[in-house]
C-alpha cells in the first residue's frame, strides 16, 4: 500500500513537470541557442509595444529583415489581432501590424 501511494505521488509530480515544460515550449525553440535575447525578454518587448494585449501565439523563426532571426507574436487586443516581430539578436521591434482576415 505504501509503495502504491509513493508511485501515485511520483506519477503526479512527473505529469505536473511535463505540463509545466509544455507550457514554456514554442515553435522554433531549436533556434533559441542562436538568439541573444530570451523568449521571455522578447515577450515583454512585444507586450510593451501593444499595451493591454495578450499573447495568442508565439514562435522563433528565420525571416528576412533585421538579423534574420525573429520572435513573432500574434497578440489579441479589444480592437482585433496584431502581429509583432522582435529581432532575436538585438531586441528591436521589426514589425507591428494589424492582422487581416487572411493571416499568413
Amino acid at each position: 500500500m505504501k509503495l502504491h501511494k509513493t508511485l501515485v505521488i511520483v506519477g503526479a509530480a512527473g505529469a505536473a513537470l511535463m505540463a509545466a515544460t509544455a507550457a514554456h515550449a514554442y515553435d522554433g525553440q531549436k533556434y533559441a541557442k542562436d538568439a541573444a535575447i530570451s523568449m521571455e525578454q522578447a515577450t515583454q518587448i512585444a507586450l510593451k509595444t501593444v499595451p493591454g494585449a495578450t499573447i495568442a501565439d508565439r514562435e522563433l523563426k528565420h525571416e528576412k529583415g533585421g538579423s534574420g532571426l525573429r520572435y513573432s507574436f500574434d497578440l489579441k487586443t479589444p480592437q482585433g489581432e496584431r502581429e509583432v516581430g522582435v529581432d532575436a539578436r538585438t531586441g528591436k521591434v521589426l514589425e507591428d501590424s494589424v492582422e487581416g482576415p487572411n493571416k499568413d
